[in-house]
């Protein structure tokens, strides 16, 4: 049995009945959270110049667009949702796999249940979530060297076509065809990572849109490679340099890749999250302030130097908030002076204050020898003092992890302020009471078009 048979095998047996617990909390959790990112997207750098373009793209349709009170058709939702969900670094991540699975998967699963014929339920919708969750993250999971090709959206689309075709009940063969298809259009570069521009959630849309087209192919009979995974130039061949996913594939079924999921508590790279909260530690109990601060270095895993390590550009060359984002030395430098990072911070203004710069100047990120490329954790922040002191914090798990989780009311604050960001509070207290009892909902497509400010 191929490893796209195993995974198709997996994916259509997912029943929310059956889930633990855990996996359920994980479904309701991040699809509120992932809602709440998407709504804020709306305000995000430059989803107002592609809206327009997709628009034209496909025209008016069933499939609604968060935040924005339009309904495209599907692919065009899919792909405007895709980049509003993961524009401004906001959405929930599956750190060991270097993946972030909701921003794909939740963009095709609302474009493909605004199309569906049938009423689709919470419970069914619930399961064909973690049904591409599971998938995307395996195939993360099953890396074993670093980062090479942008992966939320090179495993994003092969979640994508699982939760679809589980959302359909499709039978393996198609949804195998599906794989396929989804493998000749798999794409995602990192350098838009490098440089800082835009490419990232424009490769997240791409993937959830393509996957829709994957699936309409499979489903019209035209078959699709069948070693998508594992064959000599399947996925795990192209897209990545060490592999180990037999182990995976038997773990399918018992461990539940949504119940393993982290939020983002701040707007950027995740691999900034722990130095965001360590700078956080060393003002409350070590009392740095900008004025009294010589140095600030954050010593950590590889791949978080790699991702947030990058140096600031120097000053008053142009720095696009998507860089930004991904540049802890600017992150620090903002935390420092306001005691965190939100939505507000990537202004214009802000990106270019003279007074961020010359701060960042003295922060820096340092590669320690741990051997996981996946590693965010163990890190440690020392800041060198003007009065010659040098004081420390370590951070061991990232807040938001599963070891470290958001409390419900840090959850519920973050979906309220993302909606607030969007102009639509209103939404907020609806759209909870509707998630929290995602077992009782028997029309998903009504719920999604709420969250996308239509008409239920």
């Amino acid at each position: 049995m191929t490893a796209s048979d195993r995974l198709a095998r997996h994916a259509l047996s997912v029943e929310w009945v059956t889930l633990p617990e855990p996996a359920r909390h994980g479904v309701r959790t991040f699809l509120l959270d992932t809602l709440g990112v998407g709504i804020a997207g709306a305000k995000a750098p430059f989803a107002a110049d592609i809206a327009p373009m997709a628009t034209a793209w496909g025209g008016e349709g069933a499939a609604p667009v968060l935040g924005r009170g339009m309904a495209l058709t599907a692919p065009q939702a899919a792909f405007l949702n895709g980049y509003q969900i993961h524009a401004q670094e906001f959405d929930c991540v599956h750190e060991a796999a270097v993946v972030h699975p909701l921003a794909t998967v939740l963009s095709a699963l609302m474009a493909d249940t605004a199309r569906l014929p049938g009423l689709v339920s919470g419970t069914d919708f619930g399961a064909a979530l973690a049904a591409g969750v599971d998938i995307a993250a395996t195939l993360g999971l099953a890396a074993t060297t670093p980062l090479k090709f942008f992966r939320p959206a090179t495993a994003g689309i092969f979640g994508c076509v699982a939760a679809m075709a589980r959302l359909r009940r499709l039978d393996v063969e198609v949804t195998r065809s599906a794989f396929g298809h989804a493998l000749a259009f798999a794409s995602g570069t990192m350098q838009a990572h490098v440089e800082g521009k835009p490419g990232l959630p424009l490769q997240v849309a791409h993937a959830a849109q393509a996957s829709l087209m994957a699936l309409d192919l499979a489903m019209a009979g035209v078959p699709g490679t069948d070693g998508s995974i594992d064959g000599p130039f399947g996925y795990m061949a192209m897209f990545e340099t060490g592999t180990a996913l037999a182990p995976l594939l038997d773990r399918l079924g018992q461990d539940w890749r949504i119940a393993e999921v982290s939020h983002k508590p701040f707007p950027t790279g995740r691999a900034a999250h722990g130095a965001i909260v360590a700078t956080q530690a060393l003002m409350r109990d070590h009392g740095i302030t900008p004025a009294n601060l010589e140095s600030l270095t954050y010593t950590a895993p590889p791949l978080i130097h790699r991702l947030v390590g990058r140096p600031l550009p120097a000053y008053p060359a142009a720095m696009t908030a998507n860089y930004a984002r991904l540049c802890f030395a600017w992150l620090g430098a903002v935390v420092l002076t306001r005691g965190t990072v939100g939505l507000a911070d990537f202004t214009p203004g802000r990106l270019t204050d003279p007074t961020l710069h010359n701060l960042g100047a003295r922060i820096r990120v340092v590669a320690d020898d741990n051997p996981d490329p996946a590693a965010f954790t163990p890190a440690i922040a020392e800041a060198v003092l003007s009065d010659g002191r040098c004081v420390t914090t370590r951070v061991n798990s990232q807040l938001g992890s599963p070891t470290t989780p958001l409390s419900r009311e840090q959850h519920l604050r973050k979906f309220r302020a993302c909606l607030d960001f969007a102009g639509m509070t209103a939404l907020a207290d609806p759209l909870i009471q509707d998630i929290d009892r995602l077992d009782e909902q028997d029309d998903m497509a009504a719920l999604l078009r709420r969250a996308g400010g239509l008409p239920g």
